[in-house]
């Protein structure tokens, strides 16, 4: 079985996002730029599922610009086969995301695709359930635990009231959670091995995507500053400053 797992190129997560003096959003000159945690954990599930005997190949596609193909030999030097970049300088929507995506599936015909759930940079939480519903197969979102058996999956996703654990048809989609693994480092060797890996390289046309943008950024703004907090001596004052002053009693 060949696992398919998408990665996108974000602004490292230990970087102090600044936003653009006209508003028009986050500087990115300049700046560290790292795969996106969620899609760190999906490599490393799919490369523990290879280990285990239950793929034969994991393959890394990202969409974004050149650059992107440090994200990708990240992605390799931590154990993947190959990589595919989708080349675009354009900033591509969720949607335009799983359209490029199901064109690559469609192509690679893998058995599993496991992504993050979402990327810190937009947050958007949205690709990995479009993609599923452009491939018309199942969804395991939130991934937390990933079992494998013969034609399908169980899957462990957390929810709001804990675990809800489903099983799944394969070929699907899945999406990782923060507790699912942690992410192993790139040896050296396995950096200087990745540079030999093959990657191919696309563009959106290649599957008949169109990546012009359906919606408008109007501004972008830093959080308010916290107000700091006050002490209180007894319960009973606690009480009341919730229900006078916070509202929410």
């Amino acid at each position: 079985m060949k696992i398919l797992v998408p990665v996108k190129r974000v602004v490292d997560y230990n970087v102090k996002i600044r936003v653009k003096p006209d508003g028009t959003g986050v500087e990115l000159a300049n700046v560290k730029m790292s795969m996106n945690p969620f899609d760190e954990i999906a490599v490393e599930e799919a490369l523990r599922l290879k280990e285990a005997g239950k793929a034969e190949e994991v393959v890394v596609v990202s969409i974004g610009p050149a650059k992107a193909e440090e994200t990708l030999r990240t992605g390799l030097a931590m154990g993947a086969d190959r990589a595919i970049l989708v080349e675009t300088d354009d900033t591509v929507e969720p949607l335009a995301v799983a359209k490029i995506l199901k064109g690559v599936a469609e192509a690679e015909a893998p058995g599993l695709v496991i992504m993050g759930k979402q990327a810190i940079d937009d947050d958007s939480n949205q690709t990995g359930q479009m993609l599923a519903a452009l491939l018309k197969c199942g969804q395991a979102t939130f991934a937390s635990k990933v079992e494998l058996a013969e034609g399908s999956a169980k899957v462990t996703r957390e929810v709001d009231g804990g675990l809800q654990t489903i099983d799944v048809k394969l070929p699907a989609i899945v999406t990782t959670d923060l507790r699912l693994n942690e992410p192993r480092y790139a040896s050296l060797p396995n950096i200087m091995k990745a540079k030999k890996k093959p990657l191919d390289k696309k563009t959106p046309s290649d599957f008949g995507v169109d990546t012009a943008q359906r919606l408008k950024v109007l501004k972008t703004e830093e959080p308010g500053g916290r107000k700091a907090g006050i002490k209180v001596k007894t319960v009973a004052e606690l009480v009341e400053k919730l229900k006078t002053e916070a509202g929410v009693l």
